[in-house]
C-alpha cells in the first residue's frame, strides 16, 4: 500500500523513522492517517530528515520501495490546484450535485404521482363508458 511519510529522527533510538501522513485508499483517494504512526528505516538513511516521501508498504508493514515526493507533489499542483480544482470547489460542485440529485427525486415522484392520476383517470372514463353502454344496451331492449 502507497503512503505519503515524512522522515524523522528518533534521537533514542538513534535512527531514523518515517511518520506515516497519509494512505492511498484508491486511484484518487486518500486518507489522512489522524494517530501517529512510524516505521524504523535504520542508521543507513540517506534521507533528509523532514523530507516528504512516497513509501510503499507490504501488507505486513515492511518497507518496499521509497521515494521522493517532490514530483508527485508537483504532479497535484499543475493538475488539480492550477486548474481550479481546490477542496472548496469540490464541496461546492459536490453540493451543487447534490441539490441536482434532489431535484431529480422530486420530479421523478411528481411524475409518478401524475401517472397515477392519470390511471386513475383512465378507469373512471373506461367505467363510464361501460356504465353508458350498458345504459344504452339496456334503452334499445326497452324500445324493442
Amino acid at each position: 500500500m502507497l503512503y505519503l511519510a515524512q522522515v524523522h529522527k528518533n534521537n533514542f533510538l538513534d535512527q531514523y523513522q518515517l511518520r506515516l501522513l497519509a494512505r492511498q485508499e484508491s486511484e484518487y483517494s486518500w486518507s489522512i492517517i489522524s494517530e501517529e504512526a512510524f516505521i524504523l528505516l535504520g542508521k543507513e538513511n540517506t534521507w533528509g530528515e523532514k523530507v516528504l516521501v512516497l513509501a510503499e508498504l507490504s501488507a505486513t508493514g515492511e518497507i518496499e520501495k521509497i521515494e521522493d515526493s517532490t514530483s508527485w507533489v508537483l504532479y497535484l499542483i499543475q493538475t488539480y490546484l492550477k486548474t481550479g480544482i481546490t477542496p472548496d470547489f469540490l464541496l461546492q460542485e459536490t453540493e451543487k450535485m447534490e441539490d441536482w440529485l434532489q431535484s431529480l427525486t422530486l420530479q421523478n415522484q411528481d411524475l409518478a404521482r401524475r401517472t397515477l392520476e392519470l390511471e386513475a383517470r383512465r378507469e373512471q372514463i373506461q367505467a363510464l363508458e361501460e356504465s353508458l353502454k350498458r345504459d344504452q344496451n339496456s334503452q334499445k331492449q326497452d324500445n324493442s
